[in-house]
């Protein structure tokens, strides 16, 4: 059965908006399922199969060693995909955990060349591959330094094809955490002046990270109401998994990754199951836990920063990481950031509060950039998952008439909505 279907199916269960119909045509009501199952294929924006793309690597740190548990990272992954003409090129950012190989950049980037632009596709400051090739500390989480090594990959990659491709300017955009880096990257440039960015777009971005990452872990208490047990987490989880068993042995062997966890959850609604909202708050739980478990093992093996293996234990090839990514799950992105992340950064700065550390990794800290910078614009959702009710009134309040906020679409799930990409790409054409 083709995904669409299988959507509409879960539509009709969740149900479809009665309301707002005529003017915004997102069937999915309820936030949760649709930040899982996002756009039906029949209501997509319709992307070209096949683009003029290239997969290239760059020696960012070029003396920097590799440990040998990381020996497959060789050098930091990117996609050019180019126009034979000139044209605007976009920087596209990823979302936490997410590669440039990710289902959504894999779409946006699509997109993009279809609507004639050249398009470079970034993974996430917290994905591996850029944790252990591009980072400056390898300890991500600081929007600052994260967006400092952002831009430093940008220049990179400029460097690297411009005399390759005709550009007639920039323009940058990114999706959820992507989408907040997206500003402070943005600032950065008017200061450092490489690409003069003419616009930029905020796709459902964290106003702050601290409380966007708060409510995603709180996600996994859903399933968990007497308070978060390892052992509880463990059965949930193997119970998802062996009901996920035949879909992972169809789709041969998969990462448990974003994109196959939440494709199987749509592919179990041709069977008639019906999530319960709790085992949909779970799952997106979830995949904000393995995407942020896997960035604190790179972090701390990059690091040695001894919170999961050991310091000055040596990883080998061979070695066995079971335990140690049991551990990893085990931990929430409030205990990296109160264990490792604020620990790191005060000593580097002594005098840094918490406050402040949460504050400077909040879109509150560059608000009167934000406010009065025409060329920045925001795309969001009045039931975006990740805001609390006072980061949509600040989103509103900052951008004002620059803010285009839908009425429904959850987190991230109406990104590929036909409505939406039509906005984005019409921002960045005209």
């Amino acid at each position: 059965m083709k995904r669409h279907v299988l959507v509409l199916i879960f539509a009709v269960i969740v149900g479809f908006s009665g309301t707002q119909a005529a003017a915004y045509d997102y069937k999915v009501d309820d936030p949760y399922a649709a930040t899982i199952v996002g756009t039906p294929d029949v209501l997509e924006w319709k992307v070209p199969e096949k683009i003029d793309y290239e997969l290239l690597g760059l020696k960012v740190f070029p003396d920097r060693p590799t440990p040998d548990v990381f020996w497959y990272q060789r050098e930091f992954l990117y996609t050019l995909s180019y126009q034979k003409q000139e044209a605007p090129l976009i920087f596209v950012i990823a979302g936490t955990g997410s590669s440039f190989y990710s289902s959504s950049m894999i779409f946006l980037q699509k997109a993009f060349w279809g609507a004639g632009f050249h398009v470079i596709c970034l993974s996430s400051p917290t994905q591996m591959n850029f944790i252990t090739m591009a980072s400056a500390t390898c300890v991500p989480g600081n929007i600052v330094e994260d967006s400092q090594d952002l831009y430093r990959v940008m220049n990179l990659a400029w460097q690297q094809v411009k005399n390759r491709i005709k550009v007639s300017e920039f323009y940058l955009t990114g999706y959820s955490l992507g989408g907040s880096q997206s500003a402070f990257v943005s600032k950065l440039d008017e200061e450092k002046r490489v690409f003069n960015f003419k616009k930029v777009c905020m796709i459902n971005p964290a106003v702050s990270l601290y409380t966007s990452a708060k409510i995603l872990d709180d996600m996994l208490l859903e399933i968990m109401p007497n308070g978060y047990s390892p052992e509880v987490f463990d059965r949930w989880f193997d119970e998802r998994i062996a009901k996920f068993g035949e879909i992972y042995r169809m789709m041969k062997h998969p990462q448990l990754d974003h994109d196959f966890l939440y494709d199987a959850y749509r592919v179990l609604h041709k069977k008639g199951q019906t999530p319960r909202k709790e085992n949909m708050a779970g799952m997106i739980g979830t995949v904000f836990r393995l995407a942020s478990s896997t960035m604190i093992f790179t972090a701390d093996v990059m690091a040695n920063y001894g919170l999961i293996v050991p310091k000055n234990r040596v990883l080998g090839s061979a070695d066995s990481l079971t335990d140690y990514f049991k551990v990893a799950n085990r931990i929430s992105f409030i205990d990296y950031f109160n264990d490792f992340l604020y620990p790191y950064s005060q000593s580097r700065n002594p005098g840094l509060t918490k406050e402040a550390l949460i504050e400077g990794t909040s879109l509150r800290s560059i608000e009167p950039y934000l406010r009065n910078t025409p060329k920045i614009i925001l795309m969001d959702n009045e039931d975006d998952l990740i805001l609390t009710p006072e980061d949509l009134s600040f989103l509103k309040d900052v951008f004002g008439a620059r803010a285009k906020i839908y009425p429904r679409g959850g987190h991230c799930g109406n990104m590929t909505f036909k409505d939406n990409v039509a906005h984005l790409i019409n921002f960045f054409k005209n």
